[in-house]
Parts: structure tokens; sequence; C-alpha cells
């Protein structure tokens, strides 16, 4: 029995060889099919990944609630017309205590306020972000400091003069120099000292409709009650002859909950608490957890729409094995004929012609995954090169496709590799079954 397998798929594998171009093509088919399988299951997996790490990095037991500015129609019918108003929107101190205080399952708040500044050293200036902020910001934020410290109690007590740099705002201000211990100017009146310098960190994208995109790189981090002190509630803007304002008291509170399994019912209490509070929907409530589930049903079905797309080229590469095998069973008409009549059972004509697709299929699918394993190496190494001669495309390209990174979804190897097997067999069946199907003294005949 093995030996008579043996003999089949010696003979199977010398037919294909007798049309090597013709058989290749067959192979590249699947070979394309696997490999995509692979490819765009990996890609789709590093995009989603990168979107869950940035959730995730908020936090899935934190609940943050930011200032959302009203449009002004709101704004200007609250102020009642009454000549130049400059408006008052967002979160507040009270809103602070009464979240943290209220709600048992809260174990601790952390507040932040932030405003566009000018930051200037000497005769460099850059424009970036001022953060008020209090010592528990860096841990929550997942920032690390590379040089010196970061904001601590005692600055936040005390209302120090003390900031930390954001990683590129410190090198465009101190390109020849150490910064920690120098002034920095803030605005147009005040000064601040260098403590520390934070880590470089790559910018998060927006995340819902009330968490736009951080980039972290151009902060400038004071203590929370220096920032009041300073500079107060009210930010006034002047720009070419025009002046505006705002006064806002907090831009954001980070809630942490005791526990995951409460986020959802804290979030519900926190808009019924603020709902209360506030005339209009001046803030919005961004749920980490939440996000974070959303993110996983989006990639799953991600995944299966990329896995559905790559199916279509196993499914064409499948029609290409029924349409090479059909033509060699027209070919092969009177060897059939010659088989049957020296005792071929039709038994023995289907395994012929199965073996030899499964054979190609086998062959495809093999190759096929040893160029889908090349997935990561081969996408770094194009960006890398892309970055190098193009550097503006790579520039125009959202950030998450920039630093995109494959990965190998290893589930999905097995199954490609399966998928072509099955397809060589099921559309190399029909043309075997034709071939067996034929009648022996007609087959001897055919020309």
């Amino acid at each position: 029995m093995i030996f008579h397998f043996f003999r089949t798929l010696s003979m199977g594998v010398k037919s294909l060889f007798l049309h090597p171009m013709r058989s290749l093509l067959t192979v590249l088919g699947i070979f394309i099919g696997v490999a995509s399988v692979i490819w765009l299951l990996a890609i789709g997996e590093g995009i989603s990944k990168k979107a869950q790490d940035q959730i995730e990095s908020l936090g899935a037991d934190n609940i943050i609630v930011r200032s959302i500015k009203p449009p002004n129609e709101v704004l200007n019918q609250n102020s009642g017309g009454r000549g130049m108003q400059i408006p008052e929107y967002g979160l507040t101190r009270d809103d602070y205590s009464r979240l943290s205080e209220t709600i048992p399952t809260i174990i601790s708040a952390m507040p932040v306020r932030e405003i566009r500044e000018t930051f200037q050293k000497g005769r460099w200036k850059v424009d970036g972000r001022l953060v008020g902020c209090t010592p528990e910001y860096a841990d929550i934020t997942k920032l690390s400091v590379q040089e010196g410290r970061f904001i601590n109690e005692i600055d936040q007590r005390e209302s120090r003069d003390n900031c930390v740099l954001g990683s590129k705002l410190a090198e465009i201000l101190f390109p020849y120099e150490d910064p920690i211990g120098q002034l920095i100017r803030v605005g147009d009146n005040y000064y601040y000292r260098v403590v520390g310098i934070m880590a470089s960190r790559a910018p998060s994208a927006g995340i819902g409709g009330s968490f736009a995109a951080q980039d972290y790189s151009l902060d400038v981090y004071i203590p929370l009650n220096t920032l009041r002190t300073r500079i107060g509630d009210t930010v006034i803007i002047r720009r070419s002859g025009s002046m505006e304002g705002e006064t806002v008291q907090l831009s954001q509170i980070t809630l942490k909950v005791d526990s995951v399994q409460n986020v959802m019912e804290t979030s519900e209490l926190i808009k019924l608490t603020l709902q209360e509070a506030h005339k209009y929907e001046d803030y919005g409530i961004t749920v980490p957890l939440e996000l974070l589930e959303q993110a996983k049903t989006t990639r799953m079905m991600f995944n299966i729409f990329m896995g559905m797309i790559a199916g279509i080229s196993l499914i064409v590469g499948g029609i290409g094995i029924m349409n090479i095998m059909l033509a060699t069973v027209t070919e092969r008409t009177r060897e059939i004929g010659i088989r049957r009549a020296l005792g071929a059972k039709r038994g023995d004509i289907i395994r012929q012609f199965l073996i030899e697709t499964i054979v190609l299929s086998v062959v495809g699918g093999g190759l096929g995954v040893l160029v889908g394993l090349t997935c990561t190496p081969v996408t770094t190494f194009s960006m890398a090169m892309l970055k190098q001669f193009n550097p503006e495309l790579i520039a125009s390209l959202p950030e998450i496709v920039q630093d995109i990174r494959p990965i190998i979804v290893y589930w999905s190897v097995p199954l490609a590799f399966f998928i072509s097997m099955v397809i060589g067999i099921v559309f190399g069946l029909y043309p075997a079954i034709r071939a067996a199907a034929m009648d022996p003294i007609e087959a001897l005949r055919h020309e």
C-alpha cells in the first residue's frame, strides 16, 4: 500500500516536471495567496496592537474627564450679550473635590491645567504647552525622566518656580549646554528654573471625541499651584490688534478607580455628578476600558476582513489549479485510456490527479509560509529605505503608519497552509473525477 502510494507520488511529480513553467505559474497562485494571508493579518495586527497600546497607556482603571469649549453661540447666550465677555467653561476645582470626595469607588484624582505658551532662552524660542500638574502626572501618563527629576510634593506645596522640559523642547532651547539649573522665560514676564528633562516619547493619536492627540515633546511641566498663583484661571491672547481670552480652572481630571470591574459604573456616576453642576456640556468623559473593548472588537473585525481579502487570492490560486488540471486531463486523455486498458481503476486515476494538485498546493503553501514569515524584517527594511531616500513621503503618512511594525499572527501560518491544501483538493477533485469518468475505448481513440 505504501509502495503503491509512493509510486503514484513519483509519477505525479514527474508529470508536473514535464511542464515546469506551467507548474511554476500554478504554484505561484497558491504562494501569493498564502503569503498575502500571513502578511495582511500581520500588518493588521501591528496596527491594532499599536492602537491598543495607546489606549492601555491611559490606564484601564482610569477615567479621564476633560474640559471642552462649547460652541460660541452657547457661550454668547450664556453671557447674555453684554459687551465683550471672557467665556468661562470647563471643569472646576469644585468638580475635582466633588468627584474625589463623594464617589466611593474613586481612590485618587489628578487635576491638570494646560495652556499654550511661548518658551524662550536667549535667542531660541519655541511654542509649546505649559502643563500645570501634580507629582503623580508622570506615572499616570507613563512618562519617564531622562535627567534630573520631576515635580515633587515640595514644589507643589510651596508653589516653587521649578519646571521640567519635554525632550524636544530641551534640545531646541539648549542646543549647546546642560539645561539643568538654567532659567527659561515663559510668556512675557515669568521665569522658571529647569530641574528635569523628560525622556523622548512618541506622540499619541487622538482617542475618542473628547481626547485629542498628545505630543509630549514640547511640554513644560510646572506645579499646578504655581500656575494658579502666577497665571490664574483667565488667559488673554492678543493677535494682531485683536484680543480674546477664556477662563478655565482645570483642563483635565484623571480619576483612578479601585477596580476595573467598577469602571463603567463609576463613569455613569461621574456623568450624573457633573450634569448637576454644569448648565451645558462643557466637558467630555473618556473611559479607556470602554475604548479598549471597542479596539479589541475592531481588531477582530479588521483581521477577519483582511483575512477575507487575502482568502480571495487563495481562491484565485485554486481556480488556476483547476484550469491547469483540466487542460492536463485533455492533453493526457490517451495516457488515461492506456492505463485504464491495462487495469487501472477509476480510484487510481483520481488519486493520480489529486496527488498532482496536492503537490502543487503543498509547494506553493510552503513557499508562501516562508515568505510570509519575513513580513516584519522586510517591512522594517522597506520603511528604513523609504525614510532614507524619500523622507517627504514618510513624513506625509499618519504616525501610526510611519512606526508600523507587523506582528505575525501565529495561528494564521497553519491556517493559511491548511486552506491551501483544502483548496488544492477541492479544485483538483473535479478534474480528477472527470479524468476517471472517461470511457477507456474513446480515450484510446483520442489523438
